[in-house]
């Protein structure tokens, strides 16, 4: 080893310049990498719930109701019917602001559904009229937002998740 001093001079003011230029390609590499990505699709998929609707209503022992339509940008992502001693009818659906909205149809009781699709410990508010008739209203801490009809031996119930009421209300006019 040789006593000698390195053959360049080093100094604080060229530790900061290294870094500089190390910043300046980092960056420029992740905004390179990033106007070159494209976003992957969406892993949720629409659904026809129409056609499931039109089987389901041959087989439902209840009035099953589905909307004639859905409003602008809202999509239908899931849908089942199970047929059996205790049938039930889901539409999941999200609204044009990416919102859950679910409707659940089955024979069980309103506080039954309330339980089981927003909250065991939801509140009960005031009644909502949609169309003539009376839904009563339900909603947990957590933000889920249900409005519930008991026509006899259907409970038609409504839920979104951080949904107005009021828009509940308005799809519930779509159902026939």
């Amino acid at each position: 080893m040789s006593g000698q001093a390195g053959r360049y001079q080093r100094s604080a003011t060229g530790m900061v310049g290294a870094m500089i230029v190390l910043i300046a390609v980092v960056g420029g590499f992740v905004t390179l990498r990033e106007l070159n990505s494209t976003d992957p699709p969406s892993p949720v998929r629409d659904v026809d719930y129409a056609k499931v609707a039109q089987f389901a209503r041959k087989q439902a022992t209840f009035d099953l109701v589905a909307p004639a339509a859905l409003a602008p940008g809202w999509r239908a992502t899931t849908v089942d019917y199970v047929d059996g001693v205790k049938p039930r009818w889901h539409l999941g659906m999200l609204d044009a602001e990416g919102r859950y909205v679910g409707l659940e149809q089955s024979g069980s009781s309103v506080s039954s559904m309330v339980e089981t699709y927003v909250d065991e410990a939801a509140v009960r508010g005031k009644p909502v009229r949609v169309g003539g008739q009376t839904w009563s209203r339900w909603s947990d801490a957590g933000g889920d937002v249900a409005i519930v009809r008991d026509a006899g031996d259907t409970t038609t119930l409504l839920v979104g998740d951080e949904v107005p009421v009021e828009e509940l209300a308005t799809f519930a006019t779509t159902l026939r």
